[in-house]
C-alpha cells in the first residue's frame, strides 16, 4: 500500500475518492466507475447506468460534441464544465477533466476521467449574482443587470419595448406619510408591474421611484398593448397613481437611446398631467 504503482494500492485509492472516476467507449457508454461517481447520479450500481451514454446524461448533448473536439484536437480536456441530468431528473453541475486512450489489447478508443460536483458552488454564485442585480427593496433587477445584458441585446436585429412608469407625486407621498409608507409603495408598484408582464420581461428599478420594463423581442404594437394594460389595471390593482412612457427600438439603435425616446413620452404626458391632485 506504499505505491501507485501497486494495482490493490490504486484500487482502494480510487475507490476512496470523493470524485467521481469512470471510464467510457468513445461511443459514451459507461464501462466502469467508482462509487463517487454513483452517487454523483443518484445510482447504487453501474448496472442502472447501462441504458444511458454519457451524451444522454447531459442537460446539453451539445457540451459533449465540444468536448470531444478538444479530446480529438489535443487528447486530453481538463475542468470542462457541463450540467448533467440524473436519471431521477435531479441536474448537477459538474467539472469534467478527461484523457483519450487506446486499448492496447483491441486498439478501441476509450475516456478516462474525473468528474467534481460544482452544484454548491454554483447554487452560491447564483445566489450572490442575484443580489448584486437585485434592488433590495423591491426585487426587480437594477441598473446593473440592465448593464449586464444590454451588450447581449444590441448585437442582434430583434426588436425590443421599453415601458417606463414614474409614479406621481412621490415626493408628497414621503414627506406628508414618512418615508416607510414611501418604501411600501415602491414594493407594490415593483409587484404589480412584475404580476402584470410576462416571466422573461425583466422589470427594472431605475432608481428613485422609476422603473422599467424591458419587453424583448416585442415589437410596437405588442408592446402598446402592454403599456395600454398597465394603465387600464392601475387604477384598481396600483397602490397609487404612475405615468408611463414606451418606445419600441428603431433602425438598430441602442438601447439606451429607446429608454430615452420612452422617458420623452413620459415627461409629455406628464407635463398635461401635471395639475392633477395625487390619487389618495
Amino acid at each position: 500500500m506504499r505505491s501507485l504503482k501497486d494495482a490493490k494500492t490504486l484500487s482502494e485509492f480510487v475507490r476512496n475518492l470523493r470524485e467521481g472516476v469512470y471510464i467510457t467507449t468513445a461511443t459514451g457508454r459507461i464501462l466502469d466507475a467508482n462509487p463517487a461517481f454513483l452517487e454523483m447520479f443518484g445510482v447504487d450500481s453501474l448496472e442502472q447506468l447501462q441504458d444511458y451514454t454519457a451524451e444522454r446524461l447531459l442537460v446539453d448533448p451539445q457540451r459533449r460534441i465540444e468536448e470531444l473536439k478538444i479530446l480529438e484536437r489535443d487528447g486530453a480536456v481538463r475542468e470542462f464544465e457541463l450540467e448533467i441530468r440524473r436519471p431521477d431528473s435531479h441536474v448537477r453541475t459538474v467539472l469534467d477533466t478527461c484523457f483519450q486512450v487506446s486499448d492496447e489489447q483491441t486498439g478501441e478508443t476509450l475516456f478516462h476521467g474525473i468528474l467534481v460536483d460544482i452544484s454548491d458552488r454554483k447554487l452560491l454564485e447564483q445566489q450572490l449574482r442575484e443580489l448584486a442585480i437585485r434592488d433590495p427593496l423591491t426585487g426587480c433587477y437594477n441598473r446593473r443587470f440592465l448593464q449586464e445584458i444590454t451588450s447581449e441585446l444590441e448585437e442582434n436585429d430583434n426588436d425590443w419595448g421599453v415601458i417606463l412608469a414614474d409614479i406621481d407625486h412621490f415626493k408628497e407621498y414621503n414627506d406628508r406619510f414618512g418615508h416607510s409608507t414611501g418604501d411600501r409603495i415602491l414594493v407594490q408598484i415593483g409587484r404589480f408591474l412584475m404580476q402584470e408582464v410576462r416571466a422573461e420581461d425583466p422589470v427594472i428599478r431605475m432608481g428613485g421611484d422609476e422603473f422599467m420594463v424591458l419587453l424583448p423581442r416585442l415589437e410596437s404594437r405588442a408592446t402598446q398593448e402592454i403599456a395600454e394594460r398597465l394603465r387600464r389595471l392601475g387604477p384598481d390593482f396600483a397602490p397609487v397613481s404612475f405615468t408611463l412612457g414606451w418606445a419600441v427600438r428603431q433602425d438598430r439603435e441602442r438601447l439606451e437611446e429607446t429608454i430615452r425616446r420612452a422617458d420623452q413620452l413620459l415627461i409629455h404626458v406628464r407635463v398635461q398631467e401635471r395639475d392633477y391632485p395625487p390619487r389618495r
